[in-house]
């Protein structure tokens, strides 16, 4: 049985959900692949926990959902995230903390402080990425650790497994795709029941699927990080941020999705990389189209010179559905 010691470095809904999965998981994973997952770190900006004996991930979670980690007998204020990761004997660095677009911080110094420390990371924060892709693969290298990003794009779609695993003596040509289920959630309301845009995007955070302030999904961000993300990893490009041509969704109307449906279309927004472009904007799809999803999920479509088209659908968001991403991660490196 092989032993993997995990540090989870930012611990809000995805980080406390993959301490939930691992608990929930552990016994399936001991028995299916031979690997045992124990938390031994957790690391927040106000402090954190060190426990080399091993941290229930179930107590964690619990204490993370009433906001009372200082509970915990382990905490220590001065056990940030970048000492945990520093100090704490863990073979992979679990990074969980939100996304920053401007400058990829703090994700972008914990990544590359594991990696100095001889740690692999497994992420599902695309801001680091974003901003310092190659930066962050060159440096895993130079310290031969792995580096695994599949929850950064998708959340359970297994994107970037699929191009290593399935399609490698493919080369892909074009990327497109539904990557934001917020903006899928509201254009599928204005849609198929006539809402305002207001009205829709008020629904959406009512539920939970729009944040308070929701210019990040909307207005087209988190669709171009992303799409830097896949752009780098799968078609060998070197951009950044800065580099897509990206409009949102605030200005569709229900006058125009009535327009686009008596022609048999849908509005979506797209994000797309082609011929070294990247472009996130609102796309006419035809309503019989594998990109024309509903409700919050994502899809993608792959052009590819040997298998045509791939095109694969799921859930792009969750602290559930995202974990799954992550453990595949966690399990693919443990494996190697």
């Amino acid at each position: 049985m092989k032993k993997i010691r995990i540090s989870i470095i930012g611990f809000g809904v995805i980080g406390s959900g993959v301490a939930k999965v691992i608990s929930k998981k552990r016994d399936y994973i001991k028995h299916r692949h031979g690997i045992d997952l124990e938390l031994v770190g957790i690391g927040e900006r106000n402090g954190g926990i060190a426990c080399e004996d091993g941290v229930d991930p179930i107590e964690a979670y619990n204490l993370a959902k009433t906001k009372e980690m200082e509970k915990h007998p382990c905490w220590k204020e001065e056990m940030n995230g970048i000492n945990v990761i520093r100090e704490v004997n863990a073979d992979i660095v679990v990074e969980t903390t939100p996304t920053n677009i401007d400058s990829g911080e703090p994700g972008l110094s914990h990544m590359m402080t594991a990696f100095k420390n001889k740690r692999h990371v497994v992420t599902s924060n695309k801001g680091p990425l974003a901003v310092a892709y190659k930066e962050l693969i060159k440096t895993a290298e130079e310290n031969d650790v792995q580096f695994r990003f599949e929850a950064s794009v998708g959340g359970a779609m297994p994107v970037f497994n699929l191009v290593r695993e399935c399609l490698q003596a493919n080369k892909i040509l074009s990327i497109k795709g539904i990557l934001n289920g917020t903006c899928n959630y509201i254009l599928t309301r204005m849609s198929t029941e006539g809402m305002s845009y207001e009205h829709a995007l008020s629904e959406a955070q009512e539920l939970g699927i729009a944040e308070t302030n929701p210019s990040y999904d909307v207005e087209g961000m988190d669709t171009a990080c992303k799409l830097v993300i896949l752009a780098n990893e799968i078609l060998g490009m070197d951009s950044t941020y800065k580099d897509v041509e990206i409009e949102g969704i605030t200005g569709i109307t229900i006058e125009s999705l009535k327009l686009a449906s008596d022609k048999g279309y849908t509005i979506k927004l797209i994000g797309e990389v082609e011929a070294e472009k990247l472009r996130v904007a609102p796309r006419l799809v035809p309503k019989d189209h594998p990109l024309a999803v509903g409700g919050t999920l994502n899809v993608m479509s792959l052009h590819t010179d040997l298998a045509g088209e791939i095109t694969i659908t799921g859930k792009g968001a969750g602290a559930i559905e995202t974990s799954s991403s992550i453990l595949s991660d966690v399990i693919n490196i443990a494996k190697r």
